[in-house]
């Protein structure tokens, strides 16, 4: 369609992010808008697969997601067992460098990509900022696909801290030492950007919100009473952006009955065989069924319960769906889908958001947490039977997943997205207008 709005997605190199974009894509295309995606070396052919065209930035430099931050996981692995306090000198300082050095070492290629794409509107979903998106000639949208504590407030916890909502004392201490170790990254980043030509950013911020439109997946569930509201006007919270995929066949288990439990600690999670071994051996002892997601090590294992199946990749949002509990991380987009899928998450963070939403969890009652450092074969049993016979708890969220359903967010986010672009009327068809109408109403 040649009035088709260009909208450019540039997702950071996280599938969390990536394939929550695509959800919300898939959306835009249904209504005649036309989505690309931007991407860095190492998810080539990730957004193909789903039918998008693809723009690929040079393998040069830090920013080689697929062999670059699989090594920095890899050599950061035994700080996931410290505290998230203890984390920001040893893990979340040098992920700033190294983000840092990604956003730079893009910035020209970048720049050189939109002037050829000239977008109607970009899409950014990301923790830090690239010039070239500001300067560019259109419309920016930031997606928030983290936990909402990314932006900060006076009564919502600091970011990456696990804080709970009313420890004040924890979060002076949090917030002094995370300042100090992050300074150095972000007077660097900040130089960068002045060289750019973007005004600098305040201590501890990589990130400024869009002027257009500021996209944040914040389910009503889990959402902070704030201090300083967000202005409606350019914020809206979403009630998460699931995708659909494909029908998932289950496998036949030499021992097939029981609830069934999907395991999944991301991509980049699943590099710690020493954790997931040591997870299954529990699992063994279990009356149920358990998929686990070995990521590119399934072949490396090699005694797996009878009542364990291993793969390197699943249609996830169809599998929780199936799912009668799920195991990990904390990634947003993995509690997310729980959540849509009133299905109770027990979380093991290791890092970044995913000890927000582990504590999250604990205080909406949700799910429940458990430490990565120090959880026994007994912790972790005993966790697993709790939450799947805890009947209150199934109830609250297969009620609040209905919730979710009646306003989904990648409907929401299409919506907002066209308005932002100045979409023609030839881009929209009929439903689009009636979805505007009623948001606007």
């Amino acid at each position: 369609m040649p009035d088709a709005p260009l909208i450019a997605f540039f997702p950071e190199a996280s599938f969390g992010a990536a394939l929550n974009c695509v959800g919300i894509a898939r959306e835009l295309q249904s209504r005649g808008a036309r989505p690309v995606f931007i991407c860095h070396p190492g998810f080539t052919g990730i957004f193909a697969d789903y039918g998008f065209q693809e723009y690929h930035l040079p393998s040069t430099g830090p920013a080689q997601p697929a062999d670059y931050w699989q090594a920095f996981i890899r050599r950061h692995l035994p700080h996931f067992n410290l505290s998230p306090i203890d984390q920001i000198e040893t893990y979340v300082a040098p992920t700033w460098e190294a983000i840092v050095d990604t956003a730079i070492a893009a910035e020209a290629p970048l720049a050189a990509l939109l002037a050829r794409l000239r977008p109607d509107l970009i899409v950014l979903d990301n923790v830090v900022m690239f010039p070239a998106i500001a300067r560019a000639a259109c419309p920016w949208v930031r997606i928030i696909s983290c936990a909402e504590t990314e932006l900060a407030d006076e009564t919502v916890p600091p970011y990456l801290s696990g804080l709970a909502s009313d420890d004040r004392t924890g979060r002076a201490a949090f917030l002094q030492r995370y300042l100090k170790a992050t300074a150095p990254a972000q007077d660097r980043y900040n130089r960068f950007r002045q060289s750019a030509g973007l005004a600098p950013l305040a201590p501890g911020q990589f990130l400024e919100p869009s002027p257009d439109l500021n996209l944040l997946l914040a389910p009503s569930v889990l959402r902070h009473d704030r201090a300083t509201p967000l202005d409606p006007d350019q914020f809206t919270f979403l009630e998460g952006c699931v995708r659909h995929e494909g029908p998932y066949e289950l496998p036949d288990f030499p021992r097939n009955e029981g609830p069934l439990i999907y395991v999944s600690f991301g991509s980049l999670g699943a590099l710690d065989m020493g954790l997931m071994e040591r997870m299954m051996a529990t699992f063994a002892t279990i009356p149920a069924r358990f998929l686990v997601n070995a990521g590119a090590l399934r072949e490396a294992y090699r005694s797996v319960p009878d009542n364990v199946h291993l793969e390197g990749w699943y249609p996830q949002p169809s599998v929780v769906a199936m799912a009668d509990l799920f195991i990990h991380h904390g990634g947003n987009n993995s509690f997310c889908e729980a959540l849509y899928h009133g299905v109770p998450s027990l979380i093991l963070p290791y890092c970044w958001d995913g000890h927000d939403n582990a504590t999250r969890a604990e205080e909406t009652g949700t799910g429940r947490r458990l430490n990565r450092a120090d959880w026994t074969a007994a912790s972790l049993s005993a966790a697993i039977r709790g939450l799947l016979s805890d009947d209150a708890m199934r109830a609250r969220l297969k009620a609040n997943a209905r919730q979710m359903k009646a306003a989904p967010g990648v409907e929401t986010a299409a919506t907002l997205i066209l308005k932002t672009a100045g979409a023609g009327s030839k881009a929209l068809a009929p439903a689009d207008h009636q979805r505007m109408a009623r948001h606007e109403g």
